[in-house]
């Protein structure tokens, strides 16, 4: 979470609400889930600018096309 939280502020992007959630942080598994919270408008038109202005290159966007067809193992 720290280091979403640096690099965020990097691009100048802060999301106020961004933690650990609680429950997956203290229950068993192996990877807590991070909340990334609510934040207003202005910070999410930011941080879309801010992600559409990134190059990804297409085997990034190949790769993640497969993982999102792959079932969900349990």
């Amino acid at each position: 979470m720290e280091s979403l939280r640096d690099a965020l502020a990097g691009v100048g992007v802060v999301l106020p609400s961004l933690s650990v959630d609680p429950v997956t942080g203290a229950s068993q598994e192996p990877f807590a889930l991070v909340d990334l919270g609510r934040c207003n408008v202005r910070t999410a038109e930011h941080l879309t600018d801010v992600l559409r202005s990134l190059p990804v290159e297409e085997t990034l966007r190949a790769r993640v096309r497969q993982v999102n067809r792959e079932p969900k193992s349990r």
